[in-house]
Parts: structure tokens; C-alpha cells; sequence
């Protein structure tokens, strides 16, 4: 049985938070999803406005949290004044009776290549392991997504195979996806 949380808790480890996302947020999100590597390979819009970020922190995020739907997290990356936002991570596409998830996540262009998308991938695949109860977490990447291929199995992650023309782009091409996965029994934690 899957443990859900009444509210999105703050997890930390090293220089990484993952917390709560915030009406803060709108901007740092908005400018974010302006760099068109997010776009390309999420399921963010090529044209994402300030008003999509308002829809995602006000709207979107509170009714996942309710529906258990998904649990999102802001990234943080540093210390004191030099805590600066990163991205946004979460569990989403889950199948709560079968105690699985979809890990997803984008990292701000200038948060890259740090161990930031890393660090936190594993910090949450950890707590979904050891608070939420789940027993196989999933992600699924662009094939031609190479940061994020590594990124995962950097986190601990196995790629299991290539699901063919299993996603559609924005501007309609059908795309391959990378299937990656660990499992409770697998896991080494942090």
C-alpha cells in the first residue's frame, strides 16, 4: 500500500532541497521552460506563457496533490542566500494498486552538468522507496535525449529497452522512448 502525504514534504541532501512548489515560483518556472531543450524533449509547450506556470502552481499542483495524481517538488540547489531555484521533479503516471511510478523532471539550462538532476532523481526515487512504499519507479526518455540517458543511470537507474514510437512531439513526429527503471530490491539508496 502506497503512503501518500497530505501536503508535498521538503526532502534535503547535500546542497539539494526538493520542496513544495510556491506561488514564488511562477517566474523562475516561466523563464525556465523558455530554454527549447525543455520543450523538446517534455511534455512542456514550445510556446509555454506565464500563464501556464500560473495554471501549474495554483492549479495543476494543488489537484494532483488531492487526486494523487502526482507529486511535484522545486528543486533547489545551494546554501543560505545562494539557494537558487533549479527545476521542477515529481511522480506522475502512477499506478497506486501496483505500487508503481514515472519519475519526471526538467533542470534549469544553468543547473546543468552539476549533479543537480542526478542528486535529486535519487533523492526522490529514495523516498519513494523508503516513505511511500513503492516497489518499481520508471522513467522514460527521447531516445536522441542524451543528458537525460545519463542522468539516470548515473542516479541508479536501468535502461530496460527502446519503446518504439511510443510518444508524440509537438509538432506531431512519433518518437522512440527510452524505458528506465530500478526497483526496491535494487536500490542502494542514498
Amino acid at each position: 500500500m502506497i503512503w501518500w502525504p497530505a501536503q508535498v514534504p521538503t526532502l534535503n541532501y547535500g546542497l539539494i532541497t526538493l520542496r513544495p512548489l510556491c506561488e514564488g515560483d511562477i517566474q523562475d518556472i516561466f523563464i525556465g521552460c523558455q530554454d527549447p531543450v525543455i520543450p523538446r524533449f517534455t511534455r512542456v509547450p514550445a510556446d509555454y506563457t506565464i500563464s501556464h506556470a500560473e495554471f501549474f502552481i495554483r492549479e495543476k499542483t494543488p489537484k494532483s496533490l488531492l487526486e494523487k495524481t502526482e507529486l511535484a517538488f522545486a528543486i533547489d540547489h545551494g546554501n543560505g542566500a545562494e539557494k537558487k531555484f533549479a527545476g521542477v521533479i515529481s511522480f506522475h503516471s502512477m499506478d497506486l494498486p501496483d505500487l508503481t511510478a514515472e519519475l519526471g523532471y526538467w533542470i534549469s539550462a544553468n543547473s546543468r552538468g552539476k549533479g543537480v538532476g542526478t542528486t535529486s532523481a535519487r533523492v526522490l526515487t529514495d523516498f519513494g522507496f523508503n516513505s511511500m512504499g513503492f516497489e518499481r519507479i520508471e522513467a522514460l526518455v527521447d531516445v536522441e535525449n542524451l543528458a537525460s540517458k545519463k542522468l539516470l543511470s548515473s542516479a541508479g537507474y536501468t535502461l530496460e529497452g527502446i519503446m518504439r514510437k511510443k510518444s508524440r512531439r509537438f509538432d506531431g513526429a512519433q518518437i522512440d522512448m527510452a524505458l528506465f527503471s530500478t526497483i526496491r530490491e535494487e536500490w542502494k539508496g542514498l
